[in-house]
C-alpha cells in the first residue's frame, strides 16, 4: 500500500496539511503541483517529493492523484490533466460541496477524499481527530480510499452525495458562521477596550458541552429563558451598530422559536 505513488495537485491549506500527513504516515508522495512555484517547492521539499508548477510536468502513474484545489477549479484542472495525458490512476478531490461526477468526463476512476476540518497555515491539525469522508466510482477504489483514510485520519466515512452536501452545510453553520460571531464579539469588546481573551473560557465550555449534551439541551442565555428585559438592554446597547442589532434580533427570534418546539 505504501508503495502506491501519490501526487498532490494543489499546495494550499488543505493540500499542504494533507500531503504532510500522508508523508508522516508512510505514504509515498512523489510530486506536488502548484502554479505558485514557491508553494510547490516548499511543500515538496518538506516531504521529499518533486515540485512542479506546470501540469505538463506531472509524471503519469496508476496510483492516486489528490486534487486539493478550489471548488470552482476542480473540473477545469481535471480537464487540463486529461489534456496533457494524465488519465490513468484514481483521481480524488477534497471538496465537501462539489460532486465527484465533475471528474467523470475526464477519468475512468474518480472519487472524493474530504477531511472534515478547518485548515489554517498557522496550526497543525490533529488528524487522529478528523473524520475523512470518501466516495468512489467503483467498489475497489472505495476500499482503497477507505484504507488510506483510516491510516491518515480518525475514521473513514463512506457517504452519498446528498449526505456529504448536508454535512458540508452543517459544517458551515458550526464553523464558519460561529467564527464570524467570534469576530463580532471581538469587535464589541474592542470598542470598550476589553480583551477577547475574556471570552475564551466561555467558548471552550460551550464547545465542550456539546460533546456531552445535544445542542438544544446545552442552549442557555436570555432568549431561551424569555428574559425580555435583558434582550431590550442588549438591543439598546447595539443601536450604534445596526448590523449587529439585526443579527442579535434574528438569532434571538430563532432561539425563541426553537425553544417553543421542545
Amino acid at each position: 500500500m505504501n508503495a502506491l505513488p501519490i501526487t498532490f495537485i494543489g499546495a494550499g491549506n488543505v493540500g499542504t496539511h494533507l500531503a504532510r500527513r500522508f508523508h508522516d504516515t508512510g505514504f509515498r508522495v512523489v510530486q506536488v503541483f502548484s502554479r505558485d512555484k514557491s508553494k510547490a517547492e516548499a511543500l515538496a521539499g518538506s516531504i521529499g517529493a518533486d515540485a512542479v508548477d506546470q501540469l505538463s510536468g506531472i509524471v503519469a502513474h496508476t496510483g492516486l492523484y489528490i486534487l486539493a484545489v478550489r471548488d470552482d477549479a476542480i473540473a477545469e484542472v481535471g480537464r487540463q490533466l486529461a489534456d496533457v495525458g494524465i488519465r490513468d490512476g484514481l483521481f480524488a478531490h477534497t471538496s465537501g460541496a462539489t460532486p465527484a461526477s465533475v471528474l467523470q468526463p475526464y477519468f475512468g476512476r474518480f472519487g472524493i477524499f474530504y477531511p472534515l476540518q478547518t485548515f489554517s497555515p498557522q496550526r497543525t491539525p490533529d488528524f487522529l481527530d478528523i473524520p475523512i469522508c470518501i466516495q468512489a466510482s467503483v467498489p475497489e477504489d472505495e476500499s482503497l480510499l477507505k484504507t488510506i483514510a483510516c491510516a491518515v485520519g480518525k475514521q473513514a466515512v463512506v457517504m452519498e452525495e446528498r449526505q456529504r452536501i448536508a454535512l458540508h452545510v452543517a459544517a458551515v453553520f458550526v464553523n464558519n458562521f460561529s467564527n464570524y460571531l467570534y469576530q463580532r464579539g471581538q469587535h464589541i469588546l474592542e470598542k470598550e477596550e476589553l480583551s477577547f481573551d475574556l471570552l475564551l473560557p466561555l467558548i471552550r465550555e460551550t464547545a465542550e458541552k456539546v460533546r456531552h449534551l445535544p445542542p438544544n439541551a446545552a442552549q442557555t442565555g436570555p432568549a431561551v429563558r424569555g428574559d425580555k428585559k435583558t434582550i431590550a438592554r442588549h438591543l439598546e446597547y447595539l443601536q450604534e451598530t445596526p448590523d449587529d442589532a439585526a443579527l442579535y434580533e434574528t438569532m434571538t427570534r430563532l432561539i425563541v422559536n426553537a425553544a417553543k418546539k421542545k
